[in-house]
């Protein structure tokens, strides 16, 4: 057995993923230095807060939205159609909140850029990534029923049935 067989027996991974963990826990290590150089105590706060809000509020709330979307014994599982579209359009919110809210007045000075249309852009966007989800889920359905569509022009050939009910003429 091979160093790198017995690593990975006893590690559960390749060594690679190891090496990038402990990476990450250094990126995290040195920002979370940074970060509380300034205002340890408001961080902290901040840090605190948001948890809470996150577990007793946002968490209850996104959890039985989640539960009213799943239709009870629905013939196909669409609700990771809306799942998906939302959380990205919900991070994307979580990140630009401030300028998609106008709630940033030195944008422009700092960046000679005006600050204004970053809500419709947000709404644009998230319009999009429900749009192209839907069409994703027409074209997955429409695919998934190609077997009975096949199936079924299979039997009317057997049994002589054309596909469309011909008009009797009078």
């Amino acid at each position: 057995m091979s160093a790198a067989t017995a690593f990975r027996r006893r590690y559960g991974a390749s060594p690679l993923h190891l090496l990038l963990v402990l990476a990450s826990f250094a990126l995290t290590a040195y920002a979370g230095v940074r970060l509380l150089k300034g205002d340890t105590v408001g961080v902290a706060l901040w840090f605190v807060g948001a948890a809470l809000l996150h577990d007793l509020v946002l968490l209850p709330a996104y959890s039985l939205l989640d539960r009213a979307a799943q239709l009870p014994k629905a013939p196909w599982p669409s609700v990771n159609y809306v799942r998906v579209p939302a959380f990205v359009s919900g991070l994307l919110l979580l990140v630009w909140w401030p300028l998609v809210l106008g709630r940033v007045s030195h944008y422009t000075a700092a960046t000679g850029l005006p600050a204004d249309g970053f809500l419709g852009r947000w709404l644009l966007i998230t319009a999009a990534l429900f749009a192209a989800s839907a069409v994703i889920l027409l074209a997955r359905r429409w695919q998934a029923s190609g077997p009975a569509r096949r199936e079924a022009r299979r039997r009317r050939q057997a049994h002589g049935t054309p596909r469309w009910p011909r008009r009797r003429r009078r």
